[in-house]
């Protein structure tokens, strides 16, 4: 059974990542699964998870202002795993600049300001579009199989061998060439091979 997309959200204020993540839950729980972190590192390792395990993100809802990692550098790192994943950046007035320029350089889709209450007019109607236009490009991810090996690698080459006597359905995804093979590595971190 495949899995539901999920919708990442990142804040370093408790308050404001349990009130988000409970908005996100309230609406958007029964097809979609809300993964909450309080930083930008703990969100890129779930993230990098999630990648390998071949499980999409169909948005992520960020803070901008937080220590160690702002959102748009952790935007920039999580959209090389999930790169058609939506972004939404949630601001305060005094950021909505860094949003704007964000818009170009990382094509951020859209942000919010806090608080966004209440969330029936301010959250659901801008996350309810970035879903509908998520959802319309989105293609479920091959649910075989996936064999990770570079064209010239002869443990790759065993095993698709083996694979194809006997008739197992898989995906040959190499770091090199493909896109998904490359973000595969990336996410398992691992060296090509």
């Amino acid at each position: 059974m495949p899995t539901r997309p999920t919708i990442v959200t990142v804040d370093d204020d408790v308050p404001v990542l349990r009130a988000i993540e409970r908005d996100l839950r309230t609406r958007y729980a029964k097809d979609y699964r809300i993964v909450a972190a309080g930083g930008g590192e703990e969100a890129l390792d779930a993230v990098r998870e999630l990648t390998v395990r071949g499980d999409p993100v169909a948005v992520f809802v960020v803070d901008q202002r937080m220590p160690v990692m702002t959102g748009i550098e952790f935007l920039t790192q999580a959209i090389d795993l999930q790169p058609d994943a939506r972004r939404v950046l949630l601001t305060a007035y005094a950021d909505t600049d860094v949003a704007i320029k964000a818009i170009n350089e990382i094509r951020l889709d859209q942000y919010l300001l806090k608080p966004w209450d209440p969330p029936d007019e301010k959250l659901y109607p801008i996350l309810d579009e970035l879903l509908a236009d998520w959802s319309s490009g989105y293609r479920p991810p091959f649910s075989g199989l996936r064999l990770l090996a570079g064209r010239w690698a002869s443990r790759g080459h065993d095993i698709r061998d083996y694979l194809t006597r006997n008739q197992v359905p898989y995906q040959w995804l190499d770091p090199t060439t493909d896109a998904e093979g490359r973000r595969l590595a990336l996410g398992a971190g691992v060296a090509e091979q």
